[in-house]
């Protein structure tokens, strides 16, 4: 199994920390939060490492180099100056990626969740972790049922938040115009995408399943949470 780390975004609610760094390569806890991802990945036996790349490119092989650092084998997938989103960003990737399921994960997050948990085969065409709401985002993404189905979310039931980790297979690209049509940067080349239409689409055919992680998660995106989330991993003696 391969990974693909999502770092391609231009980090702006993160101002001015971002202005010369990306997000990811932003440190808590001493090390880049993009570093927790990649040591992690090595522990699971992942030795293949995708990373997508825009604002302020270069800085990620001037910093990780080709991973063996880390115990993996970066690939840079450069998307140009304009994120092409999450959709488009795997699918700009997916040559890097081959035809057999992956994990994917957000660079700008930090959580305990424990990879090993993840299928290597999902039943479906996905498998999302899935977490409590935080504060700033309180009407969750998702519907997590007993049976394990993820849906959208729906009026009076209870939703979770989408966390930014998952396993995919690329059959959930295959069709992806059809679901997308015609809306803004889906007709540039490369084409630009959000990924959650796909996986609406995706949940509608029951073609995907989740979990529910209840441990620790932080969503990395304000100064603030940065800083938080640096203290909590340093401990009271830092």
């Amino acid at each position: 199994m391969k990974a693909l780390i999502f770092a391609a975004g231009l980090g702006e609610r993160m101002r001015p920390l971002t202005d010369h760094t990306p997000k990811p390569l932003l440190h808590v806890g001493g090390q880049a939060l993009i570093v927790w991802h990649l040591r992690r990945l090595a522990a699971l036996g992942i030795g293949e490492v995708v990373i997508n790349t825009s604002w302020l490119a270069a800085r990620f092989p001037q910093t990780l180099g080709d991973g063996s650092g880390y115990g993996v084998k970066i690939a840079y997938s450069f998307e140009g100056d304009t994120p092409l989103e999450t959709g488009g960003g795997m699918q700009h990737a997916l040559p890097l990626l081959g035809g057999a399921p992956f994990l994917a994960i957000n660079g700008d997050i930090w959580s305990d969740f424990d990879l090993a948990r993840l299928p290597r085969e999902p039943v479906g065409d996905a498998h999302l972790v899935l977490v409590d709401n935080p504060l700033h985002h309180l009407r969750g993404d998702f519907t997590l049922y007993p049976d394990g189905q993820v849906g959208d979310r729906v009026e009076g039931l209870d939703a979770l938040t989408f966390s930014g980790i998952g396993v995919y297979r690329p059959s959930l690209l295959r069709q992806w115009q059809d679901v997308i049509g015609n809306t803004p940067g889906a007709n540039a080349a490369p084409p630009r995408f959000p990924l959650a239409p796909l996986l609406r689409a995706a949940m509608a055919r029951h073609a995907v399943s989740g979990e529910h992680h209840r441990g620790e998660w932080t969503d990395v995106g304000t100064p603030a949470r940065l800083r938080q989330l640096d203290e909590r991993l340093r401990g009271p003696e830092a």
